[in-house]
């Protein structure tokens, strides 16, 4: 059995230039952190005595005997290409809800990825986990996604993530002290705005024309740069969240999907009870709103937003992990044989009599 851990991510800057249709022609960037909420995966070969050959336990629970039956498009996908000839089964459990604007789906193909390729004995790099669940999502699936969320996921840590246009990219770390950090981490809250979307549906209203948004993507890419350097030349803090609500203004720019009336609204509040910036944390539409707030305010924003869930994080490190294995007996040909026939068996006298 294989239990891996990946983490879910927030992006600060950048957001929309990790896009394909961008980066491509023009070259794109995103600093974003993983967080301490994560999505397990258990994956185990399944024993031989079970009608199906693929069991699934998610959001719902899906019992297969071949692939072409699994309704789940990442699953089905990722155990075709690596070939899985063996019953799996897989578990997933999440610390945040999905369509929620925290790379959740990219979170878990990546961890499936991770989980599988150890169940085979093979431990990929970052690199190839990043790599492989970009195919998979964009070319295998055809998903409107960007290519941060899995680099993020795979890697863990806080980064300055440049996207070329040959299709590669680098992951820079970014370096401060163990007080700065701590600094940063006290000035963001995330909270929960309750609204579930899919991130492709919000990224298919602005991707297809993204050259009409050549102003605005450039803008969202620039501030990279000018945040880094208020993280490390020791400047106020307070100079990042306006850049965060900067960044912001611009997203909101891209399309009317980006935002709505209700996501205003929280936005304005938080505002006036003492924010300095945010921003949805994903594609837009709905999900998490991060918000960038001196420590001294946050008692009387999160008395503002009292109807949503406020949700303290720390920033992490690990990346994707394999956090638990354990080698399984491994049943012989014979007994696999006298298993399928005991199957076949309970088969016959359960059938109804006609």
């Amino acid at each position: 059995m294989i239990i891996s851990r990946t983490p879910y991510r927030i992006s600060f800057f950048g957001g929309g230039t990790d896009f394909p249709a961008w980066f491509r022609k023009h070259g794109g960037a995103v600093l974003a952190t993983t967080i301490d909420k994560y999505c397990y995966l258990t994956c185990r070969h399944l024993p031989p005595f079970f009608e199906h050959r693929i069991r699934l336990v998610y959001s719902r629970i899906e019992s297969c005997h071949s692939l072409d039956e699994i309704a789940h498009p990442s699953v089905r996908e990722v155990l075709r290409y690596l070939k899985i000839d063996r019953g799996v089964e897989i578990h997933h459990d999440g610390d945040l809800p999905a369509r929620s604007g925290m790379g959740t789906s990219s979170s878990f193909t990546v961890g499936l990825l991770h989980a599988l390729y150890a169940l085979k004995g093979f431990m990929p790099s970052k690199h190839q986990l990043a790599e492989e669940s970009i195919h998979i999502e964009q070319e295998v699936l055809k998903e409107t996604v960007g290519s941060q969320d899995q680099v993020s996921a795979a890697y863990g840590g806080f980064n300055h993530i440049s996207f070329l246009p040959n299709g590669t990219f680098s992951v820079r770390p970014i370096t401060l002290t163990q007080e700065r950090l701590k600094e940063l981490n006290s000035h963001l809250m995330l909270f929960y705005t309750g609204i579930k979307r899919t991130s492709a549906d919000v990224a298919e209203s602005y991707v297809n024309d993204m050259e009409a948004r050549r102003r605005q993507l450039r803008i969202m890419k620039d501030l990279i740069e000018e945040s880094i350097s208020i993280l490390n030349n020791g400047d106020d803090l307070c100079g990042f969240g306006e850049l965060l609500h900067e960044a912001w203004q611009a997203k909101r720019s891209l399309s009317p999907a980006v935002s709505n009336s209700f996501v205003d609204e929280i936005y304005a509040s938080a505002i006036s009870a003492g924010a300095v910036g945010g921003k949805l944390t994903g594609a837009g539409g709905g999900g998490f709103m991060l918000l960038f707030a001196p420590p001294s305010r946050q008692k009387e924003i999160r008395e503002k937003l009292n109807t949503l869930i406020h949700v303290p994080f720390k920033i992490e490190f690990s990346g994707s992990q394999i956090i638990f294995f354990d080698s399984e007996e491994d049943y012989s040909r014979e007994e696999k044989e006298r298993a399928s026939r005991s199957i076949e068996s309970f088969r016959e006298l359960a059938a109804p009599v006609r």
